[in-house]
């Protein structure tokens, strides 16, 4: 299974007061190529890309209290990778995590970014380098992510993971087409604030084999932090391309992370898990349209309270009887601006709401992000159908 490694980070976030995310749902364009999938619109998708960044780097309103961005899996192509970076490092503001999947690559080079950024992944180098000496093909594609975390001293750390699960793409007689297997997850703890948080890419949330589970060896590790540190995983952020999010197996995991059934699970008993999806109008080749892109969503035990709310961009609910309260959003292609709830149990004796949505953009035909309006959202209810 999986090793879940753990990274102290210098992150100061503000003690006693929600934290603020961004979740990018933009549309994904995949064809496949020799090396699993590229992006079709390499330009275009840069072109959204970084008229997101520069809404973080301008900071206009409150989105200088930004602390997590969060883009969909496979959504920045390869080549615009170091463009990334430099946007982060010169234009973000200190004590900001961005989560970003990017565009397929070969073992090969895989391995070289692990042994470039090696002061942040030195631990994650010896299972690669064990895969590839048992045999693994060089040229295997990687599905991976990577997470810029720009420290409270302004020094930019970059933290890479490698998909876990395999997808329907490599449904092929040709082993060539298979993708490679990741071998940790990075558990990232927060000083001085406390704060403890993983990134995850989308089915590596379901995998599970006949002895054990990615999502039991997170809650284990955590509870066994929790046991030496009373420090639980306050987020579990999930970076998603996925056609069916609101399959029922999310359901049965969700309700099994946060229901107490054999045993109380503490060190996730307040996590916050934010879903961020690939917009309706992602597209794959060789796969017939599914129309089932979108829905991120933010899911939060039951002990939390959410209003009853159905407006045209987004509903509460609790995901067809789960034990949680969940804020789900539309399929279009939006970014949702939201803050994260405080990671306690609510006073029982206040009304306050503990999840809330600053703004949602969407993205115009000129090219350019603009907010949506309180009248354009308070208008009927479009997000399509109920889980």
């Amino acid at each position: 299974m999986v090793k879940i490694l753990e990274k102290s980070v210098n992150l100061a976030f503000p003690l006693g007061h929600h934290l603020h995310c961004m979740i990018a749902q933009i549309p994904n364009h995949l064809r496949q190529v020799e090396i699993g999938y590229a992006i079709t619109d390499p330009e275009e998708k840069w072109r959204q890309v970084k008229g997101i960044l520069d809404l973080v780097t301008a900071g206009e309103g409150n989105l200088k209290k930004l602390h997590f961005l969060m883009l969909p899996e496979a959504s920045v192509p390869f080549a615009r990778f170091d463009d990334m970076l430099h946007a982060i490092d010169s234009g973000f503001r200190p004590n900001t995590v961005t989560m970003f999947g990017v565009e397929h690559v070969p073992l090969r080079t895989y391995r070289e970014l692990l042994e470039r950024f090696r002061e942040d992944n030195a631990d994650a180098i010896p299972a690669v380098d064990k895969d590839i000496d048992s045999g693994a093909l060089k040229e295997m594609p990687v599905n991976w992510c990577c997470v810029a975390v720009k420290e409270a001293s302004g020094k930019l750390r970059v933290f890479l993971e490698a998909k876990t699960h395999p997808f329907h793409g490599e449904e092929f007689l040709d082993k060539f087409h298979d993708l490679y297997r990741g071998r940790h997850f990075y558990l990232f703890r927060s000083q001085p604030s406390c704060f403890n948080f993983m990134a995850l890419i989308c089915l590596d949330y379901l995998y599970r084999d006949l002895y054990s589970s990615n999502i039991k060896q997170i809650i284990d590790h955590v509870d066994s932090l929790y046991l030496r540190s009373r420090q639980g995983l306050d987020t579990l952020f999930v970076i998603q391309c996925n056609p069916k999010p609101e399959h029922a197996v999310y359901r049965e995991v969700v309700s099994g992370f946060y229901g107490e059934y054999l045993e109380d699970f503490p060190g996730v008993r307040e996590t916050v898990t934010v879903f961020g999806n690939a917009s309706d109008e992602t597209t794959l080749e060789g796969s017939a349209p599914q129309g089932g892109y979108g829905v991120s969503s933010v899911v939060i035990s039951r002990r939390h309270k959410l209003a009853k709310v159905k407006m045209r961009e987004f509903v509460t609910d609790d995901f067809s009887g789960a034990p949680v309260c969940r804020l789900r959003f539309g399929t279009g292609t939006r970014v949702f601006y939201i803050n994260l709830p405080l990671h306690h149990e609510l006073d029982p004796r206040t009304s306050r709401v503990p999840l809330k949505v600053h703004s949602i953009m969407r993205w115009t035909e000129e090219g350019n992000w603009v907010k949506i309006t309180a009248e354009d959202m308070a208008g009927g209810y479009e997000i399509g159908q109920e889980s």
